[in-house]
């Protein structure tokens, strides 16, 4: 069974549980997504399939790509991502696989690319609390001393301090998904999933998951 999909997240809405309780969830478009290669233990050390995601202008796509795609019989996707599979014999190249590899009421893990806020002091950053805005304070939303002047001299590596935030990838681990909707090719998903709207995600199945 292949373990993940690419997706989209196109926003937040609520839904209605069968008890009548209001859950936050996040829509996701999640694919059709198209098997660009099919990769075994055999020949390439592990077992995984390439999925491609989207559309894009041919003419954004190099040579050698469409080389590799023209092997599949894939249109030109926007993004390409490997996920894994537990037989990869399966599958062939030009396979779609769509959001109907997931089920109500089971768990994935969401990986995304955060918001990208550029450069914040350490209260937006880390979470600090400010200092006294009174009795002649320098320090109100610096953060403070950085080190020792006598031992060891430096700072100390791994120190909170200034600087980019946001813009890196990080993975939500054990969502829950609240209604599958294969005709849409969406996805319900209990809770906030990393990255803006339009962002793009992956969505696999825990790695206990069989």
């Amino acid at each position: 069974m292949c373990k993940g999909i690419i997706g989209r997240k196109l926003g937040m809405t609520n839904v209605f549980a069968p008890d009548g309780r209001v859950v936050p969830v996040t829509v996701i478009q999640a694919g059709p997504c198209v098997v660009t290669q099919v990769k075994q233990e055999a020949t390439d050390g592990y077992n995984a399939l390439q999925l491609g995601f989207g559309q894009r202008s041919a003419k954004r796509i190099s040579r050698p790509v469409k080389g590799h795609l023209a092997k599949s019989g894939a249109p030109t996707p926007q993004v390409l991502r490997e996920v894994a599979v537990a037989n990869p014999a399966d599958y062939t190249p030009g396979q779609t696989i769509g959001a109907d590899l997931f089920q109500a009421g089971e768990r994935v893990d969401v990986t995304g690319t955060t918001k990208g806020r550029g450069f914040a002091g350490v209260i937006k950053r880390h979470g600090f609390h400010r200092g006294p805005v009174t009795h002649g304070s320098k320090n109100v939303r610096r953060p403070g001393s950085i080190g020792c002047s006598a031992w060891p001299s430096r700072v100390i590596k791994g120190k909170r301090m200034p600087g980019h935030y946001g813009n890196v990838r990080q993975t939500v681990r054990n969502l829950e998904v609240v209604d599958v909707r294969p005709e849409e090719n969406l996805v319900l998903i209990r809770g906030a999933v990393p990255g803006p709207g339009q962002g793009l995600v992956v969505i696999r199945k825990p790695k206990t998951a069989k």
